[in-house]
C-alpha cells in the first residue's frame, strides 16, 4: 500500500562504477581535491560558517554542498528507500548506480583527454547492465540513473567535441538519466533540482525553515549573485550586474567573480533572505544551481529563459511559472527595460503570495537528510522516483526505442 506504483531494485553494480570512484576523489579534479564536497554522503562538510544568520533550530541541516554530488546522494537514499525491493522479479523499475557525472569529471577538464577516456566508463557500465536479465527484458525501459552534471556534458556527437557520448550510445536510449539539466527535447531525460546546502532531517527541521523565511522582513527590492563572463560579447549578466550597480537602494549585488560563490556562501544566502526577487540569467548553461538557493531563502526568481525552469523542473515547480515567479525577456532588458521599473509595478499582496507559493514547494526542491525522508512530505528525491515509477506504470512500455 504504501509502494501504489511498485518497488525499485537496485543493481549491486561492481564498485569500479560508484564507491572507487568516489573514493579517488583527490584525483577526480586537476585543480583540487574533490574529497570534501563527496563526503557525508555527498552532502559534505557541516555549514559552520553560515551560522550567524540562520535561527538556532536549523543550522544542524546545514552543510557545503557541492552542485555536482546528486550521485552520492541518491544512491546512498535508495539504497534505504521505504519500496527497494531485492527481489528483481518483483521489481516495477531498475536503478543502476553509476556515478556518471564524477566518473568523467576528470577527463572534462584534463588536456589533450582522449574521447576513449571520457567514454570509457559509460560503455563499461553499459555493457555490465545490458547483460542483466531484466535490462534485456524490456531492452532498458524501466531502468534509471542519476546524473550530476548537465545533460550536453555527454552529448559529443563528434569525436573533437566537448564531453562524453554516453547518451548516445545505442545501449543508453531507453535508459531514463535523471539530471540537473536536462535536454527539453529527449524524452529520457529528466531534469531534477540541483542539490543545495539545506538537508532538513525531520520534518520539524522543514517547517521550522519555512516558517523563518515566510516571517524575514525584506529591505530589498531585488538582488543579483553572479559574475560577468568577460570573454562573451555583450554578456547578458553584465547587463543585470550594470542595472543593479545604477539601484543601490533597491538591488544589491554579491559579485561572485573568481568562483568565490561556488557552492553557496554566508553572503549569498543573507541577500537571498533579505530581497523580495532575485535574478536569475542562464549560468554556463540554462540553469544555475542559484535558482534553488534563491526559492529556499523564500526570493522570487525573475527568469529571462524559459529553459532556466519553465522548460525543465516541471515534477518540482508549479505549473503556473507566474505563480511564484517573474519572467522578463531578455532582449527587453538589452534593449533598456528597466528591471526594477518591472519590478516596481507588482503589488505587495501579489509579491506575498508569490512568495507563499515558493515557501510551499520547498520540500519538492531539497534533499533530506535521512535515510527513509521525511515522514508524510516528499522531497526532490520522493517527486524523482516516484515520478519514474508513475511513468513506468503509465506508459507500460509503449514508449521506447526498438
Amino acid at each position: 500500500d504504501d509502494c501504489p506504483n511498485g518497488k525499485v531494485y537496485v543493481y549491486d553494480l561492481p564498485s569500479i562504477f560508484n564507491t572507487e570512484i568516489a573514493k579517488n576523489c583527490h584525483n577526480l579534479n586537476p585543480w583540487s581535491s574533490r574529497c570534501d564536497a563527496l563526503s557525508n554522503s555527498g552532502f559534505g562538510k557541516r555549514a559552520d560558517g553560515i551560522s550567524r544568520i540562520l535561527p538556532e533550530n536549523v543550522t544542524g541541516a546545514w552543510f557545503w554542498t557541492d552542485q555536482f554530488s546528486l550521485e552520492l546522494i541518491f544512491h546512498n537514499r535508495m539504497l534505504n528507500y521505504r519500496c527497494r525491493t531485492l527481489e528483481p522479479q518483483s521489481a516495477a523499475a531498475f536503478y543502476i548506480p553509476f556515478y556518471t557525472g564524477l566518473a568523467v569529471e576528470k577527463y572534462l577538464f584534463t588536456k589533450n583527454s582522449t574521447t576513449e577516456e571520457r567514454d570509457r566508463h559509460c560503455k563499461m557500465m553499459l555493457d555490465w547492465v545490458s547483460d542483466q536479465p531484466f535490462f534485456t527484458k524490456s531492452n532498458g525501459w524501466d531502468h534509471f540513473i542519476t546524473v550530476g552534471r548537465i545533460s550536453w556534458d555527454f552529448r559529443r556527437s563528434k569525436n573533437s567535441d566537448w564531453g562524453s557520448s554516453c547518451i548516445y550510445m545505442p545501449k543508453m536510449r531507453n535508459i531514463t538519466r535523471l539530471l540537473i539539466e536536462k535536454n527539453p527535447w529527449d524524452y529520457f531525460d529528466v531534469a531534477v533540482p540541483y542539490p543545495t546546502g539545506f538537508h532538513p532531517g525531520s520534518v520539524s527541521d522543514l517547517r521550522a525553515w519555512q516558517d523563518f523565511v515566510k516571517s524575514r522582513r525584506r529591505r530589498t527590492l531585488f538582488c543579483f549573485a553572479g559574475s560577468t563572463r568577460g570573454f562573451i560579447k555583450n554578456d547578458f549578466r553584465g547587463i543585470l550586474l550594470s542595472q543593479c550597480y545604477s539601484e543601490p537602494g533597491s538591488c544589491r549585488v554579491v559579485d561572485c567573480g573568481s568562483s568565490k560563490c561556488a557552492n553557496g556562501t554566508s553572503e549569498i544566502m543573507e541577500t537571498f533572505l533579505d530581497s523580495d526577487f532575485c535574478l536569475q540569467p542562464r549560468g554556463d548553461s540554462f540553469t544555475r544551481r542559484s535558482i534553488f538557493d534563491c526559492m529556499l531563502a523564500g526570493s522570487v526568481p525573475v527568469l529571462f529563459w524559459h529553459r532556466t525552469a519553465y522548460l525543465q523542473y516541471e515534477w518540482f515547480l508549479p505549473g503556473e511559472p507566474g505563480s511564484y515567479s517573474v519572467f522578463i525577456d531578455r532582449n527587453e532588458v538589452k534593449n533598456g527595460t528597466s528591471i526594477k521599473g518591472v519590478l516596481e509595478k507588482i503589488s505587495k499582496e501579489k509579491v506575498k503570495r508569490m512568495r507563499e507559493k515558493v515557501i510551499e514547494y520547498i520540500p519538492k526542491i531539497i534533499y533530506a537528510n535521512s535515510n527513509k525522508g521525511l515522514e508524510g512530505v516528499g522531497d526532490a528525491f520522493d517527486v524523482a522516483v516516484e515520478g519514474f515509477l508513475r511513468r513506468v506504470k503509465e506508459q507500460e512500455g509503449g514508449y521506447k526505442w526498438r
